[in-house]
């Protein structure tokens, strides 16, 4: 079944119901400074992709982008043309089938795994290999119902080092509501495709239910999970998901006063958006829009929305498909306007790159930060260490080390660095020393060396400037060969 109906009735519904439901945002004026990005200082990153689907990066801050009628995965710098890695095999493109949704595992240093989710010609399903040698593939779920339409496919690790996975209801809108059927769903499951002991129904991998058909994946800061979802013909959503919720379709599509269901946080009509890739940073939702042919910003906190969504590169640059935010705090965006319902240009398909508001703008070439694709701090309460005592002088800084997160053999934590002097600071570096044995696998927004027990973490080009009071946040994760984990003793920061 087509995804829109005619024009017309969607606008008669829309206006049935618009009373009933949340604000339906216009798109306001562009701003220069939106969501803490510069959007008047937008780059074309790289051009000549075919349909690219998703976007994860490597430790070395290149990326990964699948291409989802080609099953091609290729790796882009900022400035160069795209370079084929791997071709995945089994790959059945159809529809909207395809190679789908690509991660890079969170030990890919140790490991070398990546994954993605493809239509084959029988299912959806998630497979991980090596680019050496994608033909070699480990499945790790299969069965999804495929169809011409609503397969979903977007994967992502989250920050419990779990692996999530949005599926669509294949044109079966039954699906979504029936527990047994892994269509219309956000499932959770470890690395290796197995059932975690703490989802939400026993020896399941279903996450949240009562799905049409979920593109979009991304975590705040404090490990909230939020979720695009394309509607049939009246409303589109942004969801703040929680494990075990029903999201309300085929019963409900956008708000309804369904006790039984969780009603979404932000809702479009369906010719203002087809929400497809989501990503999160500071305080705000990117939401890429197929039909829409924008980027939606959406200012949330504590999953709720707290402001009026404001569309940037309306009708700039036609489909818009991926989002996500590399290791340099730079915004990613792909277009999609070779899928055979968009109008290409001779350089489409493209990745746009929008770099931090008020940070220097590199050029395209220049090095990427030695780190893996950001992550974001689980929900678990963090066990601070104490700060160093900010030291004397006009330039001053003062760090927080926190272990927010930990799993047999690895943990997850941040670090927080504030500008505690009384002049603006323009870099910092922090040292602290491992108590247990402890090392850090990946570390973003920053820098890090690591001899013995002990780590220095200098800033990136863009959040090494920090105004007094102002603060910046490394997040990383590790391994530990000792007893019990534990935090540093003291950590010291150091400032220019």
């Amino acid at each position: 079944m087509p995804k829109r109906l005619a024009a017309a009735l969607a606008s008669t519904l829309s206006a049935v119901t618009a009373a009933a439901a949340l604000v339906v945002t216009q798109p306001l004026p562009t701003s220069a400074a939106t969501g803490g990005f510069d959007f008047t200082r937008a780059q074309v990153a790289t051009t000549g992709l075919q349909v690219p689907w998703s976007i994860a990066f490597l430790p070395d801050g290149s990326a990964l982008v699948s291409e989802r009628d080609t099953a091609a995965i290729a790796q882009v710098r900022p400035g160069s043309a795209p370079t084929r890695v791997a071709t995945v095999p089994n790959v059945s493109p159809q529809g909207e089938g395809g190679l789908l949704g690509i991660a890079v595992s969170p030990t890919y240093a140790q490991d070398q795994w990546v994954y993605a989710y493809f239509s084959s010609a029988s299912d959806n399903r998630v497979v991980r290999f090596r680019l050496s040698a994608p033909q070699t593939q480990q499945v790790l779920l299969s069965g999804v119902p495929r169809a011409q339409f609503h397969n979903g496919g977007r994967i992502a690790f989250g920050p419990d080092g779990m692996l999530y996975v949005t599926t669509g209801d294949a044109g079966t809108s039954a699906n979504a509501q029936n527990l047994n059927s892994p269509g219309g769903k956000i499932l959770r499951m470890r690395p290796d495709g197995t059932v975690p002991s703490d989802n939400p129904f026993s020896g399941s991998r279903v996450y949240s239910y009562g799905h049409r058909n979920v593109q979009g994946l991304a975590w705040d800061e404090s490990g909230r999970l939020y979720a695009t979802e394309f509607g049939q013909n009246t409303w589109d959503e942004i969801n703040y998901i929680q494990p075990g919720r029903n999201y309300g379709w085929p019963t409900c599509e956008g708000v309804c006063s369904d006790s039984r269901f969780t009603n979404p946080i932000q809702t479009w009509s369906t010719s203002e958006s087809s929400p497809s890739g989501l990503a999160y940073a500071n305080s705000t939702l990117f939401a890429t829009a197929l039909a829409g042919k924008r980027l939606w910003t959406v200012p949330v906190s504590a999953g709720s929305r707290t402001g009026n969504a404001v569309a940037e590169f309306q009708g700039t640059y036609g489909r818009l498909r991926a989002a996500a935010v590399d290791p340099d705090g730079w915004l990613w965006v792909t277009t999609s306007n070779r899928d055979g319902r968009g109008t290409p240009v001779a350089a489409d398909d493209r990745i746009v790159r929008v770099p931090p508001a008020g940070g220097s703008s590199p050029s395209p070439s220049a090095s990427p930060s030695p780190s893996a694709s950001p992550r974001v701090s689980p929900s678990a309460s963090p066990t601070v260490s104490p700060s160093a005592s900010p030291s004397t002088g006009a330039r001053a800084c003062s760090a927080a080390y926190q272990m927010s997160n930990q799993w047999p053999g690895g943990f997850q934590g941040a670090l927080t660095v504030r500008n505690s002097g009384t002049a603006a600071i323009s870099s910092w570096t922090v040292t602290f020393t491992f108590p247990n044995g402890q090392s850090i696998t990946q570390l973003w927004g920053g820098h890090y060396t690591q001899s013995g027990s002990t780590v220095t973490v200098t800033n990136e080009s863009w959040n090494g400037a920090l105004a007094p009071g102002a603060s910046t946040t490394a997040g990383f994760t590790g391994s530990w060969s000792g007893g019990a984990n534990g935090t540093p003793s003291s950590v010291t920061c150091t400032a220019s």
